[in-house]
């Protein structure tokens, strides 16, 4: 493992988080949308994180990346409203399964956990400055 390997490290979690944050404002922005391109209401996204591809048996930098991005097959909560547009022959509307109380809190712990990798990356590269110094 390389000196500058050790950055790619906090430097992948902060991409993952960055996806992260994006895929739960998505979730976010369509909490109301009861109807979508492939026909139904809106399912709300969930990120799977895995190690990266490249990651070798041998104790090496692996960091995270996104394995993919899946919709929540569970089902969103009905509602009565006969006027609604998307209403079904008895008036009820199938809501998103996106809970926003929930998102909140992941939002919130992912802006956390960009946090504490932006601040590995940081400590990372002061000691590496140092060490610079030190070979001055």
């Amino acid at each position: 493992m390389g000196l500058f390997d050790s950055l790619s490290i906090p430097a992948s979690g902060l991409n993952a988080q960055r996806q992260r944050m994006n895929m739960i404002a998505q979730n976010l922005a369509n909490a109301q949308n009861t109807r979508t391109v492939e026909g139904g209401p809106y399912q709300r996204k969930i990120m799977v994180l895995g190690t990266p591809a490249s990651f070798r048996a041998e104790l090496e930098a692996a960091g995270v990346e996104v394995q993919a991005i899946v919709s929540d097959p569970s089902l969103g909560p009905v509602i009565h409203k006969p006027g609604h547009p998307d209403a079904d022959e008895n008036g009820n509307v199938r809501l998103p399964n996106v809970s926003t109380v929930e998102e909140m809190v992941n939002l919130m712990a992912a802006s956390k956990s960009y946090e504490a990798n932006l601040s590995s990356f940081e400590a990372l590269r002061s000691m590496m400055m140092r060490a610079l110094d030190i070979g001055r």
